[in-house]
């Protein structure tokens, strides 16, 4: 076996370390460059897109509020008036109430001072609430017109959410449709024969134009016994796809 002095093995360990080093450095601006391309890299004949679908439909929902005040000088009393004129109307409501023909909750209830120059509570002022919802619109007005402790504050409608639902899907369709239509035109006007989709997504359009709602200034002797008159209105449910495509 042939022998290897140390200064020879010394040798060769330093020419080795110097190649490692070399090949370090020369692939220091390949990877460097690599790096630019991932961060910095913008595809070419990309086509950024939007597209929109809508449904106007029918309100089948209707909300209405009835209130009723009550003020004196002790709390304990004008509580006890305002709880008096809420089970009376839940009494009525109750008993007229059907599942999502017209349901029936309690609203807000507030119970708060007023002061006087001095800074003393002169008097107390309350307020309470009863909500009847439904899609039985006939049989919310008509139960309404029979509470005799409360007065219709406020009516709103809406769209349930099954008709929500299924307008949606309606709504998703069409946009769908609509992007697709845009992605083709628009390739083709750039001379291209074909594209791809890239990445997409579909939302709801923030709110649907509703619930509407009307404030109901009525005196009780105009609404004793009545139903209050209510006239639905329509909403439009929308549905956008955002997206971008590769055309080739």
């Amino acid at each position: 076996m042939a022998n290897i002095s140390t200064g020879s093995l010394g040798r060769m360990t330093r020419q080795r370390k110097q190649l490692l080093v070399a090949a370090a450095l020369a692939a220091l601006p390949l990877a460097a460059a690599a790096q630019g391309v991932g961060s910095n890299y913008v595809p070419s004949n990309v086509a950024q897109l939007s597209a929109e679908g809508s449904v106007e439909v029918q309100q089948d929902v209707l909300r209405m509020v009835l209130s009723t005040t009550r003020q004196g000088s002790d709390a304990q009393a004008v509580q006890s008036q305002l709880k008096q004129a809420v089970d009376a109307a839940l009494q009525v409501a109750k008993a007229q109430a059907r599942p999502d023909a017209m349901e029936v909750h309690t609203g807000n209830f507030s119970l708060y001072p007023s002061h006087d120059r001095n800074g003393k509570i002169s008097q107390w002022q309350g307020r309470a609430e009863v909500v009847l919802s439904g899609k039985d619109m006939g049989r919310i007005s008509s139960t309404a017109g029979r509470i005799g402790s409360m007065t219709v504050s406020d009516v709103g409608f809406d769209i349930s959410k099954e008709l929500r639902r299924s307008s949606e899907t309606r709504a998703q369709e069409l946009a769908i449709q609509a992007f697709r239509e845009k992605a083709q035109s628009i390739t083709r006007s750039f001379g291209f024969g074909s594209y791809t989709l890239r990445e997409v997504s579909v939302n709801a359009e923030g709110g649907y134009g509703g619930p509407r709602m009307m404030a109901m200034k009525a005196g009780r002797a105009d609404m004793e016994s009545a139903p209050v008159p209510v006239e639905p209105g329509k909403s439009t449910v929308r549905m956008v796809v955002n997206g971008s495509v590769q055309m080739r």
